[in-house]
């Protein structure tokens, strides 16, 4: 019995101290600083218990999260039933001090009151709000904790009062009334009805233009939502209707497990006022409606428009919100209004076809074919030729052109066929990794008449050039170009900034044709070209076999004064040039059995076509100094033949004294 008595007064002193402890004065006091530590530890903010009152069946608290905000709960409860009676006022004065809490910036105040009244089986709550200068009233039901009603009316909610609650610019004003009956929110049981309505809706046009550099007229608009829950469904409306677009959607959805069954209607006057939604800087009209249909499991989006002045469809297959596969077409989509519509310079005119085949939408296990077609294309040549700052007018060009890309998990092939009349491009085969972004490809290039580009090379050109090759991009830019040109062969590589090129029997007259240059020279030449495109400086060196030369008024002067015939002879030699930018300073050593033709830093401008050069020549032992100055197409000559004329004027001496002495002797 001594030990029962013993636990018996253990218990009543335990009991005792938790009384003490936990609902007496003295007891709250000790309590106090260790609650206040941990909801300054969770808030954050130097949160203070103005008061603290805790009884066995009634309790009172104030709490002071910060200066001007506080937090009042008080009422009665009952342990043992677990019921309550609370009355509370949420008093948030500065909203903008209570970032650490809330994890974000706002602005403003917030006020809110009611009581709660109940068990942890069921409880009730009643109370009213001003948010966003509101008149708010709410009846809130909850059941093992979880909400099963919610019935509110928002009477007069003002938008810019909340854009400016949320830190946000007012870019728009209106007033807004919702009635929300949810009687029943309970899963497959739901019972109730939302109403929403604004009234005097309106876009700033002052902020759209400061923010967003959008310019839009006065706009007014006005939206409704009518929602009614039975059972497992959800019927609703919803309309946004303004002078400037119109959003419509319609159907029936069950949350859970979601079903829908829906349609959409986007029509939109001009898509730079929906820049602060979308992010996207586009403008222009859009006029797109669809369904869409389906579970979490399986969800179909299909949807029609007419972008950019076509007819467009499109399907998708979405697996878990995920996209599973696409199917698209765009028919007749005007090229002039596809670049209005994402603001670029009106470069071209045309038709845009586009045909999207993907049967597996995963980004890794991409699977599929897109096939795209541009018809009755025109360059706007007045607009590139400016914009390119060309200093001749780029000539007329139209153009077409195809393409088929096929992808194959991070895989994509794509064929090109472009055809103009300045030039066609042909690719077979560019590859695109799109784990490493790393490309190769070939391609052949194909101008008829070189001079049609005279706008881009601000040269004359005679004849037509074709180009094969390949370019492959990874970590360096690899570029190979072949070209039978000229009677020979050009093979050319890049790598990034570093252009080489062999040229091999390439014939001199056909060189001097396509530079329409005089054809001085008919000779074959092997070289090597080295130039660094950024730098714009380089070197080349050439041999020249098999030369000889056409007619021309150097040769004919040394026959002339010289009586050797040059054009009968054969020459070999050596061509090197020094490039910096569009100034080349040549010089070339040919000799033939006889004679020898020699010069050095010649001096050539490839822009200005101006030539400075000082020729020697031997003839059979005969020299003679030529200068060529001016445009190469009609150089200014100037010969020095005295060495040629006083050895002439030597022999004829000789022949003249031999003819006195004999008459003498």
């Amino acid at each position: 019995m001594k030990i029962v008595s013993y636990l018996l007064g253990l218990v009543f002193v335990l009991v005792a101290a938790v009384y003490t402890v936990a609902f007496t004065s003295f007891g709250n006091s000790l309590l106090q600083p260790t609650i206040e530590a941990k909801i300054q530890e969770q808030t954050k903010l130097p949160s203070k218990l103005q008061t603290f009152q805790l009884g066995m069946s009634d309790f009172d608290i104030l709490l002071e999260l910060n200066a001007n905000n506080t937090i009042h709960i008080k009422g009665n409860y009952s342990l043992f039933a677990q019921s309550f009676n609370i009355t509370y006022n949420v008093n948030l004065e500065e909203l903008k001090t209570l970032q650490p809490l809330t994890q974000t910036q706002l602005q403003s105040s917030f006020h809110t009151d009611g009581k709660v009244v109940g068990d942890m089986a069921f409880l009730k709550v009643d109370g009213k709000s001003d948010v966003a200068k509101s008149s708010t009233n709410y009846h809130v039901e909850l059941t093992d904790m979880n909400p099963t009603s919610i019935i509110a009316k928002v009477d007069t909610l003002n938008i810019q009062a909340l854009l400016y609650m949320l830190n946000q610019k007012a870019y728009a004003s209106a007033d807004v009334n919702v009635d929300l009956n949810f009687k029943n929110i309970t899963p497959h049981k739901l019972d109730g009805e939302v109403k929403l309505r604004t009234l005097d809706g309106k876009l700033n046009s002052q902020v759209m233009k400061k923010d967003f550099n959008i310019s839009i007229p006065a706009t007014a608009f006005v939206m409704n939502l009518d929602a009614k829950l039975a059972g497992d469904d959800v019927n609703y409306k919803y309309v946004l209707n303004s002078n400037l677009a119109k959003l419509t959607s319609d159907g029936t959805v069950v949350p859970e497990p979601l079903q829908t069954d829906i349609k959409y209607g986007v029509n939109v006057k001009e898509l730079a006022v929906l820049k602060p939604l979308t992010g996207a800087d586009v403008r222009g009209p859009l006029h797109l409606n669809g369904t869409v249909k389906g579970d979490k499991e399986k969800l179909v989006v299909d949807g029609h428009s007419d972008i950019a002045g076509s007819k467009t469809t499109f399907v998708a297959l979405l697996k878990d919100f995920a996209p599973a596969s696409v199917k698209a077409k765009i028919k007749g989509l005007r090229l002039e209004n596809a670049l209005y519509m994402v603001k670029q310079p009106h470069y071209a005119d045309g038709i845009f076809d586009l045909d999207v085949d993907i049967s597996n939408a995963d980004a890794n296990n991409l699977q599929g074919t897109v096939v795209s077609t541009i018809s009755k294309g025109v360059v706007d040549t007045k607009f590139v030729t400016k914009e390119y700052k060309f200093k001749s007018k780029m000539p007329y060009t139209a153009f077409n052109a195809k393409t088929l890309t096929t992808l194959n998990k991070n895989m994509v092939d794509t064929k090109v066929d472009f055809n103009s009349n300045l030039a066609n491009f042909d690719i077979q085969k560019a590859r695109f990794n799109t784990k490493d972004s790393s490309l190769v490809s070939d391609y052949k290039v194909s101008v008829k008449d070189l001079n049609k580009l005279y706008f881009a090379t601000e040269r004359h050109l005679k004849g037509g050039i074709i180009a094969t090759g390949e370019l492959k991009k990874a970590k360096d830019l690899d570029f190979t170009m072949h070209s039978d040109i000229a009677g020979g062969k050009l093979d050319a590589k890049l790598h990034n900034d570093d252009f080489s090129a062999n040229l091999a029997s390439l014939q001199t007259l056909d060189i001097l044709d396509i530079l329409i240059y005089p054809k001085m020279f008919k000779s074959s030449i092997d070289g090597v070209l080295n130039y660094n495109l950024v730098a714009q400086k380089g070197t080349f060196e050439g041999k020249l076999s098999n030369g000889a030369f056409t007619r021309n008024q150097v040769l004919d002067l040394v026959k002339q004064y010289a009586r050797i015939n040059l054009y009968k002879e054969k020459f070999v030699g050596d061509v090197n040039a020094k490039i910096n930018k569009e100034h080349i300073l040549a010089s070339l050593d040919l000799k033939s059995n006889k004679s020898s033709i020699i010069t050095k830093n010649t001096k050539l401008n490839s822009k200005t076509q101006v030539i400075d050069s000082k020729i020697d020549i031997n003839a059979n032992g005969n020299p003679l100094s030529v200068t060529l100055k001016g445009n190469v197409n009609s150089p200014k000559i100037g010969v020095d033949a005295n060495k040629i004329v006083q050895k002439q004027a030597e022999k004829a001496a000789k022949k003249e004294m031999k003819k006195l002495f004999k008459g003498l002797f």
